[in-house]
Order: C-alpha cells, then structure tokens, then sequence
C-alpha cells in the first residue's frame, strides 16, 4: 500500500487525486466511491454527511454529496456520472466514521454511464504515490497525522 507524507493509500482502488476520492468496482456494474485518507486529514473531524438521494442522477464532475467538518463544508465530487444506487447510511448518523477509516467509509454508489472512459482517467492505486506527492505539494499540505 502507497503512503504518501503518513497518509495511506490502498493499491487496489482508483484515484480521482484532484478531488481527493477513491473508487471501487462492485461487480455488479456499480462503483462505490469515496474520500481518501488526505481529504479526511485535510477537512477534518467530519460533523455532517449529505449525500444524493437514491435514484438521483450525478453528472461527472459534480457533487454527488456534500461533508462537513468544523472548518470546511463542500462538495465530494464524483468523477463518475450516472444515477446513485446506494448511500452508506451509517454515515449519516456518524459522519466521522470516514476519518476514522476512509477506506471502509463510502460515501454512495453509483451505477455510472461510461465506467470505462472515466476508469481511464482514474490513477491507479499502484501508480497514485507520485501524483499524491505533488498534489499535497502543491497544496501545502504537510501530511496525515
């Protein structure tokens, strides 16, 4: 597992590094996505997770939820478009669950319109060390605590 500046970095997802998201293929067609371990590093202790309803259509690029921590609230935008299958309904309850384990805190599930071209724009986990290094340069960010 790639870890960049103590933040971990499994090699079996894909990597929206702009957006500081993770993505899984379920096997069913459907892909779960989430924040990674320096979005949660960088936002915070998580107070609030608003996610799309079920049923609703997410355009790549666009919020499919909306976190909040003590000093940050915005958009996790999904690389992937298409409509929203499922939400992690623990999080609602307990939103900081993702600081706690990113990896196994998804946000939603998506059955997306065009995996294969998005999936090719994703960062493997394999290759993401390099890209996460610059990122977080680029940021400021001094790492995961």
């Amino acid at each position: 597992m790639p870890t960049v500046r103590g933040c971990n970095l499994p090699d079996d997802l894909l990597y929206d590094v702009d957006n500081h998201t993770w993505f899984t293929e379920v096997g069913d067609g459907t892909v779960k996505m989430g924040m990674t371990a320096i979005a949660t590093a960088m936002a915070g202790q998580l107070v609030a997770f608003t996610p799309k309803k079920v049923g609703r259509k997410v355009q790549p690029g666009r919020s499919c939820a909306t976190v909040e921590s003590g000093k940050w609230v915005g958009p996790a935008k999904s690389a992937a478009g298409g409509e929203v299958v499922g939400v992690n309904e623990a999080l609602l309850s307990n939103p900081s669950a993702a600081n706690a384990d990113p990896y196994a805190s998804w946000l939603v599930q998506i059955q997306p319109d065009d995996w294969d071209n998005v999936k090719a724009g994703l960062t493997p986990g394999s290759d993401v060390a390099g890209p996460y290094e610059a990122k977080m340069a680029s940021e400021g960010f001094e790492g995961c605590a």
